[in-house]
């Protein structure tokens, strides 16, 4: 038999864990001395412990924690259980790595505060481009909001054109305006070149884009939710080389490979001279 301490040490956890265990009957002592209240512990207790700092660290509440430890939850049941949780962990995984991507570009922006690039950036004009296109609303502007909105819908634009037997004869372009219940939400339109004719229906619309006659331009190399240091940049030079932005800007994706890191995507945002 071994003291709470003694125990404590052997399994790596506190002895204030231990007496919460004891408390609320995860773990009861094996033994506890009448006359001095002390509790002690035997070996093989260190397997029920182990399976409750287990289940725990998998995010288990206690009574889930009992239920599974007393063999209250049948194979089938636990099996269901732990599906669900490593779904659970997987999705908070992804959403850690998609904001380490989002901290990682606003580092990249203020470490290149000062020195904004300003040859990069080309003035041109936009001609009139026609695009079938699917939208959504997203909650705002930040890349975590948008992306989880513009890939199912260019998912389902390029279901819904092949459906229809309507082939791309041009790289996607994408653009966004406010939507119209406000409070900071945005329309994502998810499009992509066509030769099609125009068509206005519940399923796929296909409409004409105007060409633009003046809009500041520039390439952004990698997956769009790193995108805010080249938007900065652009916003930087516009500011700073006495224009000002005329229009909701589009993002046109020129390359869009497997791998998301060689995607390639030119900013063009409208511009008039102030």
């Amino acid at each position: 038999m071994f003291t709470i301490g003694d125990f404590a040490r052997h399994g790596r956890v506190s002895v204030r864990m231990l007496r919460h265990y004891d408390a609320t009957g995860l773990l009861r002592p094996a033994h506890v001395d009448p006359a001095t209240g002390y509790r002690y512990y035997s070996a093989a207790q260190l397997s029920r412990l182990n399976r409750v700092i287990a289940l725990k660290e998998l995010g288990f509440t206690l009574q889930q924690v009992r239920d599974i430890v007393d063999e209250k939850v049948g194979t089938e049941e636990l099996r269901g259980m732990l599906r669900l949780r490593r779904a659970e962990l997987e999705a908070t995984v992804a959403a850690v790595a998609a904001r380490l991507v989002q901290v990682e570009a606003r580092l990249r922006s203020i470490e290149s505060e000062g020195h904004m690039p300003t040859n990069d950036v080309v003035i041109k004009e936009i001609p009139a481009v026609r695009v079938a296109e699917l939208t959504a609303t997203a909650n705002g502007f930040d890349p975590r909001d948008i992306g989880p909105v513009i890939t199912p819908l260019y998912d389902e634009l390029f279901r819904r054109l092949d459906a229809a037997g309507i082939t791309p004869t041009g790289p996607g372009v994408a653009y966004y305006e406010e939507a119209p219940e406000g409070g900071g939400a945005i329309t994502v339109h998810a499009g992509v070149q066509v030769t099609a004719p125009l068509r206005n229906g519940e399923d796929l619309r296909i409409l004409d884009l105007p060409s633009v006659d003046r809009a500041a331009t520039i390439v952004h190399r990698g997956p769009m939710d790193a995108v805010v240091p080249t938007a900065q940049a652009l916003a930087h030079w516009i500011d700073g080389n006495g224009y000002r932005s005329s229009g909701y800007p589009r993002e046109v994706n020129l390359e869009c490979p497997e791998n998301r890191e060689e995607w390639v995507t030119e900013l063009q945002t409208p511009v008039v001279e102030v």
